[in-house]
């Protein structure tokens, strides 16, 4: 899978209540959104479509949970709204409420919901100003929560320093927790907390913990720090280069343009293919080989690495031990031969010569 959800920060700062089927509505239409145009003007009043299908192959579910699922959950995505605050020309917090949608239907024989973003939420979708937060679809598919949902949105907007500090106060608004929800601690922690903590580290690309900042004995905020999960499989080779966040969506948007790259794209336009370009540049070290000659055109200013581990070459022989066999015990020399003993010598040399001579002859007369 490798559909981009870009949301506005101060969206992903806001506070709702969407439940995790609706939130999972909601980045699908944004992938939609994103394919009818990147600006306030095309999306407005525009109609979003989002089928049975679409939701099957993204969350890996089955046709009947995703027809059910739809159903149930257009009524809450109609009536959901979202919160932010700020500070007025008066210096006063003000906490301002909008609505997800404008308009949204189920429409029965085609198991397809049917809806439009409210205006106030467009340009935080759409618009990709300074401050943004782009991640995977794949990355949330697995989550079960929607506060872990939400609180893998809120650890992606702090990417590049792996360190969230966020107030206690804070985080039970962008959670979207009533005042009288999960009062006590230790339910806010089992309930909330370590359950979207737990579903992270086993379900997407994060390893993440947290600790706890005391006053007295009060809990007044906690500081996430995380780290991104390595591909295992994919080791770096001599030559390879990094790619920001930042420059993987501005370059895969570029080079989805290129007109020599057009023959390698199957999507129906230059977003579809950008996300994959994208995709293929982060995970891949053959495909940012490939891609290497069209960013240079590009100006893209390489960072090479230098493998983790050298170009494997092929194993040498490992030398064989040898084995070490004692000599036979070097003979005593004889003493010298006396009259007697040479005369016997002698004789015996002659008897073994005829012996060797009568075998010789045997042979021969075999051979006839």
């Amino acid at each position: 899978m490798s559909d981009l959800i870009v949301k506005g920060n101060a969206l992903i700062e806001a506070s709702h209540k969407l439940n995790e089927v609706e939130q999972r509505l909601i980045l699908l239409a944004i992938i939609k959104a994103r394919q009818v145009g990147d600006t306030v003007e095309q999306l407005m009043n525009k109609e979003l479509e989002i089928h049975a299908s679409d939701y099957m192959q993204a969350f890996n579910v089955d046709r009947t949970t995703a027809y059910r699922t739809l159903k149930a959950s257009v009524i809450g995505l109609y009536g959901a709204e979202w919160g932010y605050r700020y500070v007025n020309n008066k210096g006063n917090l003000v906490v301002r409420y909008e609505r997800f949608t404008q308009s949204a239907e189920y429409v029965e024989n085609e198991a397809t919901v049917k809806f439009m973003f409210s205006y106030a939420i467009i340009p935080y979708l759409v618009e990709l100003e300074k401050r943004f937060t782009t991640y995977e679809l794949e990355q949330v598919a697995n989550l079960k929560s929607k506060y872990s949902m939400r609180l893998y949105e809120m650890l992606m907007q702090f990417r590049s320093t792996k360190n969230l500090k966020i107030s206690l106060s804070d985080l039970r608004f962008r959670f979207g927790l009533l005042e009288t929800e999960y009062e006590t601690m230790s339910n806010f922690k089992k309930y909330v907390l370590d359950l979207a903590v737990d579903q992270i580290n086993k379900n997407t690309n994060l390893k993440v913990k947290y600790t706890q900042k005391k006053r007295g004995r009060i809990i007044e905020s906690f500081e996430f720090t995380f780290t991104e999960k390595t591909n295992k499989k994919e080791k770096l080779v001599n030559g390879d280069y990094t790619i920001t966040e930042s420059q993987l969506t501005s370059f895969s948007r570029q080079l989805s343009e290129v007109q020599e790259l057009g023959k390698y794209s199957k999507e129906s336009n230059y977003e579809h293919y950008a996300m994959r370009i994208a995709k293929e540049l982060k995970s891949s070290a053959e495909k940012r080989a490939f891609y290497k000659p069209y960013l240079e055109q590009l100006g893209f200013k390489f960072n090479y690495v230098e493998a983790v581990e050298p170009v494997p070459t092929a194993p040498t022989k490992p030398p064989q031990a040898v084995e070490v066999v004692p000599a036979d015990p070097i003979p005593a020399p004889a003493p010298p031969l006396t009259g007697g003993d040479w005369a016997l010598g002698i004789e015996k040399i002659e008897q073994i010569k005829a012996s060797l001579e009568n075998l010789r002859l045997k042979k021969s007369a075999n051979s006839i």
